[in-house]
């Protein structure tokens, strides 16, 4: 069992580039993937989707890629040479037609408009493609273990409910027993009596108030607890069977109720339907 929300980050050094990857995940009933990668690693988002969705089945998960140029690597100021040396030209021709006075000095150069330029260094896309989807292969493998942890602290919660919803459907069977024999004795026929009104006499004697007999329904409780038992130790993605399995149990414990109104039942169903929702809320954050 994992759980949805978890956090993993990687950073990876090549020979142009720093890469770092962090990524997180949070509840969402459908895989919902948000990316934040630099520009230059747009050509691989759809690469690096896939390698999510490879990993990740349910949730919302965000990541972040970022991208920190090797010493020497980065920027580059160039000097635009023609441009410097058409200034130089319009300036001394300038000099001499109006007769100006003055040297011409390398501080004039940062005066002048549009001389110098930053240059991106080059991306070498091929190899850091390959640098950025190792970065993201570790922080996922990190991510898994964050949700695994969380993933235990859940599984052992939803057992203790599991082991609490098997002592309500042995209860519930014992209640079906008794209901059976009390309503076969209220079905006997009486010598001298209409057996339609005799079966009327005897549930109003025995103080049922009931429609009929559970046990189908709690041999259906019983089959699903189980496979919820089952469930939990399965290794892959198990939240969106529980949600199933756990409208099941809810189906039969309201059946169970609406026909056999007792205190005993009632009571019991309560403690399942309890039992259910402390389970249901920690499917929610569950794979």
């Amino acid at each position: 069992m994992k759980s949805m929300t978890g956090y993993g980050e990687a950073v990876r050094q090549g020979r142009w580039a720093k890469i770092g990857v962090q990524v997180r995940t949070l509840n969402h009933r459908h895989l919902d993937i948000q990316l934040r990668v630099p520009r230059e690693y747009l050509s691989i988002e759809e690469e690096i989707r896939k390698t999510i969705r490879q990993r990740i089945s349910r949730g919302r998960v965000e990541l972040f890629i970022t991208r920190s140029p090797v010493n020497g690597q980065g920027r580059k100021l160039e000097l635009d040479e023609d441009l410097l040396r058409q200034y130089l030209s319009s300036l001394q021709r300038a000099r001499r037609r109006f007769g100006l006075k003055g040297e011409l000095d390398i501080s004039l150069c940062a005066t002048l408009p549009d001389l110098f330029r930053l240059r991106e260094a080059e991306v070498r896309e091929e190899d850091e493609r390959g640098l950025v989807l190792r970065s993201l292969e570790s922080a996922l493998k990190n991510l898994e273990r964050s949700r695994e942890r969380e993933g235990r602290h859940l599984k052992s919660d939803v057992q203790s409910q599991i082991r609490h919803l098997r002592k309500v459907s042995v209860g519930l069977a014992k209640e079906a027993v008794r209901i059976a024999l009390r309503l076969k004795d209220s079905l006997l026929p009486r010598e001298g009596g209409n057996a339609l009104e005799l079966q009327r006499e005897g549930s109003e004697g025995a103080g049922l108030n009931f429609k009929g007999d559970i046990h189908e329904e709690v041999v259906r409780l019983k089959t699903h607890v189980e496979e919820l038992a089952r469930l939990i130790n399965e290794r892959e993605p198990v939240g969106k069977k529980m949600d199933f399995l756990l409208q099941e149990i809810q189906r039969e414990l309201n059946t169970i109720s609406s026909k056999v109104p007792q205190l005993s039942v009632v009571h019991l169903v309560l403690a399942g339907k309890e039992r259910v929702e402390k389970i249901r809320e920690q499917a929610q954050n569950l794979e």
